[in-house]
C-alpha cells in the first residue's frame, strides 16, 4: 500500500495595486456621495452609496484574503492561509445582503413620507459613479477563475449599472416630479444586490463546508480514474477546495495486479489539473481488498 502525491509551489496572481486603486478611489467617492445624497434628500443615491460602502469594505476583505493567500505554509498551517479567501467571499456576501435592510427600510420611509429631491445633483453624482465603478470593474476583469476576484468585479460592475439607473430616475423625476421614483428606484437597487449577491454567498458557503467545487463533477473525475488500467476499484474519494484558486483530490485505489507508474501518476495529474482545475492530487494505492473492504462496501 502507497500513496503518491503532487506538490505544486503557486504564486497566486497579485491584485494588491488593483485592490488599492479599487479601494482608494471607491472610498472616496462613497464619502462624496454619501454626503450628497443626504443634502439631495435622495433615497435612490443614498442606496447606491450604501451599495458602493458594502462594496469598499469587501474589496477590503478581498484584498487582506488575497494577500492572505501568499502566505506560506507553516508548521501550524500547513496549507497557509488559503482558506481566508472563502471566508472573506461569505464576508462580503454577508455584508451586501445587511445593505440592502437599510436601502428598504429608507425607501419605505419615503413611499410613506415623501420629499422633494434635488435630481440634478443626483444625475450628476451618479454619473461619476459610473465612471468611477466602470473603471475599477476593469482592474478585475480577468479574475473570474478567483472566487474573491470575480466578486469584486461583479460589485463594481453592479454598481456602475446601478449608477446609470439612478441617473435614468433621477432624469424623468426632473422632468415629470413625480418623487415616488426615487425610493422605488432604491428598492430597485436593493433587489438587484440580492440577486447578484446571492450566488457568491452560496458558492462561498459550499467551498466553505468543503463540498464539491460547482465547476467539478465528481462523477466524471470518478469515471476518469476508473479507467487507470489496473484499477479494480475507486473510493473514499473527496474533491474540495483549498481556496477561492485551488482544488484538492484525494482518493484510494484498489490495484491488486498493476503498478501505479509514475508515468501513469504524472498523465494523471496534468488531466485533472488542466480539465478539472484539481491542483492538489494524493493517490492511495491499494493491494490487498482487506484495507479497503469498509470503504468499498459504501
Amino acid at each position: 500500500m502507497g500513496a503518491t502525491h503532487n506538490h505544486h509551489h503557486h504564486h497566486p496572481t497579485s491584485y494588491n495595486k488593483a485592490f488599492f486603486i479599487a479601494t482608494s478611489a471607491n472610498g472616496i467617492f462613497v464619502v462624496i456621495q454619501i454626503l450628497y445624497a443626504i443634502w439631495a434628500n435622495s433615497t435612490s443615491l443614498l442606496a447606491d452609496a450604501m451599495h458602493n460602502l458594502g462594496d469598499v469594505m469587501g474589496l477590503a476583505l478581498a484584498w487582506i484574503a488575497n494577500s492572505l493567500l501568499q502566505r506560506k505554509p507553516t508548521s501550524f498551517s500547513t496549507y497557509g492561509l488559503k482558506k481566508s479567501s472563502i471566508m472573506a467571499a461569505m464576508a462580503n456576501g454577508l455584508l451586501l445582503i445587511f445593505t440592502c435592510g437599510i436601502i428598504a427600510a429608507e425607501a419605505f420611509y419615503k413611499f410613506i413620507s415623501p420629499e422633494p429631491v434635488h435630481a440634478v445633483m443626483v444625475i450628476i453624482v451618479a454619473a461619476i459613479g459610473i465612471v468611477v465603478n466602470g473603471a475599477t470593474a476593469a482592474l478585475f476583469i480577468r479574475g473570474h477563475n478567483d472566487l474573491n476576484i470575480r466578486g469584486a468585479f461583479l460589485h463594481l460592475f453592479y454598481d456602475a449599472l446601478i449608477s446609470a439607473g439612478v441617473v435614468v430616475s433621477a432624469t424623468l423625476m426632473y422632468f415629470t416630479n413625480w418623487l415616488w421614483l426615487d425610493p422605488l428606484m432604491g428598492l430597485l437597487i436593493a433587489i438587484i444586490i440580492i440577486k447578484g449577491t446571492w450566488t457568491l454567498f452560496k458558492d462561498s458557503f459550499r467551498l466553505m463546508i468543503d463540498a464539491v467545487p460547482k465547476e467539478i463533477s465528481l462523477e466524471a473525475v470518478k469515471e476518469r480514474l476508473e479507467k487507470i488500467p489496473g484499477v479494480k476499484q475507486v473510493h473514499d474519494l473527496h474533491i474540495w477546495a483549498l481556496s477561492t484558486r485551488e482544488n484538492a483530490l484525494s482518493v484510494h485505489l484498489w490495484m491488486p495486479e498493476e503498478n501505479f507508474s509514475d508515468e501513469s501518476r504524472e498523465k494523471l495529474v496534468h488531466e485533472l489539473k488542466h480539465q478539472y482545475r484539481i491542483d492538489h492530487v494524493t493517490v492511495q494505492i491499494e493491494r490487498d481488498l482487506s484495507f479497503c473492504e469498509d470503504s468499498c462496501a459504501h
